[in-house]
């Protein structure tokens, strides 16, 4: 057991879009990514998400609305529900995701990682 520093994790990679595992925990994996811009459009069948943001601002779109997400706020979004996280600047964020899932929802795209690498 140790601590891990979020900001020192954050310092070691700059791509976007690309998931990093920190940590793990009952079958969850704990990760870090920076992104900017807009995802894809897509919803995962049988898993929820959380998004908890670091740094910056991200709107979290859904068909139906948008819901902006400040620092050290968290949104939860439940399995089916199709989404897109958008931001204009890049932003730091962290997510507690099922270990198996897959980032895009199954939806094949530029943005599409295999397995997230752990750093």
């Amino acid at each position: 057991m140790h601590a891990i520093s979020l900001t020192e994790k954050f310092g070691l990679f700059e791509d976007q879009w690309t998931p990093k595992i920190i940590a793990q925990l009952n079958g969850q994996d704990v990760k870090l990514a920076k992104i900017q811009g807009e995802f894809l459009w897509h919803a995962h069948d049988e898993q929820d998400e959380l998004f908890h943001v670091i740094q910056g601002r991200m709107t979290m779109e859904f068909r139906d609305r948008k819901v902006e997400v400040r620092p050290g706020e968290i949104i939860v979004v439940p399995k089916g529900v199709e989404h897109r996280p958008v931001t204009e600047e890049e932003v730091w964020i962290l997510l507690f995701e099922p270990k198996d899932i897959h980032h895009t929802g199954g939806v094949e795209s530029e943005r599409t990682v295999e397995r997230s690498e752990h750093i």
